[in-house]
């Protein structure tokens, strides 16, 4: 094998499932040795992830956290460089806050309300959403991966670009993954955040049932000739009929432009501006003058979820995992969170404190959040048609929006601070996440920064005794927490509530495995 080795030390707490053995190179992985004579199995990194877009950039960082050897191979040799608008929802935006990235993101995007998302039907963000960070962040796309590569690397992950993966074999101990050009990595995991045209899925063999695409559309961002306020009020009568469509200013004479391709296409062709122009025309009657585009792109509205997230060794994430029309602007968002459900889990395998069935339950409960989500985009694209039937639906839900329950409901849906993992019985509270709420050190989520569980304790009577080495304890942590005890999971979400040490201890065991001394 001829693969270059991972340099750093190995942590001195591994649980000898990486020797560093004298003679090696440093840093050099091997897998315990049974039987007499018989070779140890070298690994060059604990996980390698294909794809560095925001899902592989944010596992990586989730894996380091937690000194996992990580290699995040990305077939582009230079990161995205289109200035495509995204939005960051509320529960994104509590993540970020958890790892300290949130200000970073600030610097560089704008504050929006969160309201308006579903099915584009213009209705005003809820009052007082349940999340110290209620409002949606509009950040261009490539800031976005940059950022979390960045942090991703200060924590000490390796970013290769222009290594595309072609193969892989796994057996027992670990995999073996094959790069374009022949060379050979081993790692004991592989991520595939790849995409929806994923290379790792596809090798895997792993299901991708769901519906093709039967629309497409075309959006993009360019200058337009036409008074700003000329497109505005052809697009507002456009809207009365068409849906999706928009010509958005974005600053400086460039507009972002949404319209219906007409036909499904070969998508592996770019768009042209006369592609724009045509629909443009064809829909609005103008094509507003639109010239200069920053980026060009379509999309369909297939949608598709991966049968399993993990096969043995080789696990699924983001768009590698599901795929959905941008309806509500999910999918980015959906595949970080992906990523933090996914990092602890994987980590606390590698350092070998994982119960037996903790990487299960990442499949367990990301995927029907998935589903939640296909649900919703294909509800949301049914009431952009400007067919009848789909029309009378959509001013039915307009009106019935203005009901604060609704609205509320949808806007946490798409937001994704309704997310209940199935726990088991327990209150409501259970298997939620915990909002970002004062605590007497400051703030929750900055507690929550290292990677670790938490111990929230009222009753100052409790401990995390045995598991204090993954776990951190707060007594008398503050008024707002309206519970005797709550015990956080590294991703924020409740995994046991009450005031019982035993029954704690049980909980400990189920989630962050046995205690040491």
């Amino acid at each position: 094998m001829h693969s270059q080795q991972f340099t750093a030390e190995p942590p001195s707490d591994d649980r000898g499932e990486r020797d560093s053995t004298a003679g090696d190179a440093p840093g050099t992985l091997r897998s315990p040795v049974s039987g007499a004579g018989r070779a140890p199995l070298v690994f060059d990194f604990d996980v390698i992830i294909a794809g560095c877009g925001p899902t592989g950039a944010m596992l990586a960082a989730e894996l380091r956290l937690h000194d996992v050897r990580v290699l995040v191979l990305e077939k582009e040799t230079e990161p995205t460089s289109f200035v495509r608008i995204v939005g960051l929802h509320v529960r994104s935006l509590e993540l970020m806050a958890m790892r300290g990235l949130l200000d970073r993101m600030l610097r560089h995007g704008r504050r929006r309300p969160a309201g308006g998302f579903f099915a584009a039907i213009p209705k005003p963000a809820p009052k007082d959403l349940d999340s110290a960070y209620a409002y949606l962040l509009g950040i261009p796309q490539p800031v976005v991966e940059r950022l979390l590569a960045e942090h991703a690397t200060e924590l000490g992950a390796r970013i290769r670009r222009g290594r595309a993966v072609t193969g892989l074999e796994q057996d027992d101990e670990g995999v073996t993954v094959e790069l374009a050009g022949g060379e050979r990595l081993r790692s004991r995991y592989l991520v595939g955040c790849d995409g929806g045209r994923s290379t790792v899925r596809k090798l895997l063999g792993v299901g991708f049932p769901g519906e093709p695409s039967r629309t497409e559309t075309l959006m993009g961002e360019m200058k337009a000739d036409m008074p700003q306020e000329e497109i505005a009020a052809r697009v507002s009568e456009v809207r009365e009929t068409h849906q999706p469509f928009w010509v958005r200013p974005f600053g400086e004479g460039v507009y972002s432009v949404l319209v219906p391709a007409g036909e499904v296409g070969d998508r592996a062709e770019p768009p042209t501006i006369e592609d724009f122009r045509r629909q443009l025309r064809a829909v609005a009657g103008t094509d507003f003058g639109v010239h200069s585009p920053r980026w060009l792109s379509r999309f369909g509205d297939a949608t598709r979820l991966a049968e399993r997230y993990r096969v043995g060794r080789v696990l699924l994430a983001g768009d590698a995992a599901h795929i959905h029309p941008p309806a509500g602007g999910q999918g980015l968002n959906l595949g970080v969170q992906d990523a933090f459900n996914l990092g602890w889990k994987l980590a606390a395998q590698i350092r070998g404190w994982a119960p037996e069935t903790l990487l299960d339950t990442y499949h367990a409960e990301r995927r029907p959040v998935a589903e939640d989500v296909l649900d919703n985009t294909r509800a949301q694209m049914e009431l952009s048609s400007a067919e009848p039937g789909p029309q009378a639906v959509r001013r039915l839900l307009t009106e019935l929006m203005d009901l604060d329950e609704v609205n509320r409901r949808l806007i946490e849906k798409i937001t994704a601070i309704d997310i209940r993992y199935d726990l088991g019985a327990g209150p409501d509270l259970l298997g939620r996440r915990m909002r970002d709420i004062g605590v007497k050190q400051g703030r929750l989520y900055d507690l929550l920064r290292h990677g670790r569980g938490l111990l929230l304790d009222r009753t100052e009577r409790l401990t995390a005794g045995g598991w204090s080495d993954r776990v951190d304890h707060l007594a008398d942590p503050t008024a707002e927490l309206d519970v005797p005890c709550v015990l956080l999971r590294p991703d924020g979400h409740v995994a046991w509530i009450g005031d019982d040490q035993r029954d704690l201890d049980d909980h400990l065991s189920r989630w962050f495995g046995r205690p040491t001394g």
